[in-house]
């Protein structure tokens, strides 16, 4: 069964020394025990050499930063879905913005984590909003469980949702014209807790 994403905040890792292998673990258990105390829901996307670990420490859920559109054989250095979900992992990210892919291989990685069960995060994000709007309309149609919205003006700097809650609500509105059954999520310009309020508010 698909994660939902609902009304929950995703904990990108990246590949900060402070996020990789022991010290990954610990944010992880944080981020569990803040889950817990608070009834939040929390998912933690880590690099795919600490799904395993965190997966049988945590409960919380646990995502791939990126899969690849490969099956069994020869793909060395490549990543298997079927390993993040042995791993551990219920889903993905996919075309996150320093790892960003073009449309044509976005879609073969929905594909793949379609058949072996993953969550798809599909992130997007371009240099203007109105490009970004686009691009996420069309990578609506190619039917991932959840888009990211990163509008540019949000990444860095001192724009927030709190201060331009209508970038979001466009591409709300944007995505759910594309494709209704594509849940949006607020990938950037979530800074303090009231973001997060008003992320939620606005139904991403």
């Amino acid at each position: 069964m698909k994660a939902d994403l609902r009304n929950t905040l995703v904990v990108n890792f990246k590949t900060y020394a402070e996020a990789t292998g022991r010290k990954a673990l610990e944010l992880a258990k944080v981020c569990d025990e803040v889950a817990k105390e608070t009834g939040a829901n929390i998912v933690v996307a880590v690099q795919a050499s600490d799904i395993g670990k965190i997966s049988e420490t945590v409960d919380i859920k646990v995502f791939a930063q990126h899969i690849d559109a490969v099956k069994y054989g020869s793909s060395t250095g490549w990543i298997l879905p079927e390993a993040v979900v042995e791993a551990g992992a219920v889903g993905t990210l996919i075309s996150h913005s320093e790892r960003k892919l073009m449309l044509d291989k976005i879609k073969p990685r929905i594909d793949r984590a379609n058949e072996v069960g993953l969550t798809t995060i599909v992130c997007s994000g371009k240099e203007t909003n109105d490009e970004t709007i686009e691009e996420s309309m069309a990578i609506a149609q190619l039917r991932p469980d959840y888009i990211a919205a990163e509008p540019p003006e949000m990444i860095g700097g001192d724009i927030s949702v709190t201060t331009r809650p209508e970038l979001i609500l466009a591409f709300v509105d944007a995505v759910k014209k594309a494709n209704p059954k594509v849940g949006v999520l607020t990938g950037a310009g979530v800074k303090t807790g009231l973001d997060v309020a008003d992320a939620i508010k606005l139904g991403t």
